[in-house]
């Protein structure tokens, strides 16, 4: 029998996860086992993102993200954020856009719906929701958003199922 040490050192976040139970399936290995799967959500993303402001597809994304508690979709989408060059004080203050009073018209129509649709279970997207976005955005920006938002929250689910580690940046 053995018994352990009282002066062992507790494990790493990286060795345990969020939940103390380590990473499940690794990015790179979730990719490799499903490579059709990985290849239609990342196709259908970029069809979706294609129509639509990089900026404003990435704002979405990261509140998404936010809302889902996805570490490993947060930091991807704040590095590809950081690349589309939004501004820092946006990123800072996403969590309290409605608040911040630097997000523009069509940014709030954004991210409010993609607030509705990530929390959508157990309700219904309203009429005036779907005025309110309809007031920013053409029919087919809508359909590209929504489809954005979708992917956004498919890939969420998949990462924080397997507890993906978040990508970090090297530092410098």
């Amino acid at each position: 029998m053995s018994i352990s040490s009282p002066l062992r050192t507790a494990a790493t976040p990286a060795e345990t996860g969020r939940d103390g139970h380590g990473e499940r399936l690794s990015f790179p290995a979730f990719k490799e086992a499903n490579p059709e799967i990985y290849a239609a959500i990342s196709a259908l993303s970029a069809k979706a993102s294609g129509g639509l402001e990089k900026d404003l597809v990435e704002l979405v994304k990261l509140r998404a993200s936010q809302l889902n508690g996805c570490a490993f979709c947060l930091q991807f989408h704040l590095t590809l954020a950081r690349n589309a060059n939004v501004p820092a004080a946006k990123l800072d203050l996403l969590a309290a856009w409605r608040d911040a009073g630097i997000f523009s018209a069509r940014e709030q129509a954004a991210l409010a719906w993609a607030e509705i649709l990530t929390r959508l279970a157990g309700t219904s997207v309203g009429a005036a929701d779907y005025a309110a976005v309809r007031r920013e955005f053409s029919e087919k920006e809508i359909a590209l958003l929504t489809a954005s938002i979708g992917v956004i929250n498919v890939w969420n689910r998949i990462s924080t199922a397997f507890a993906f580690a978040p990508p970090l940046p090297a530092v410098q």
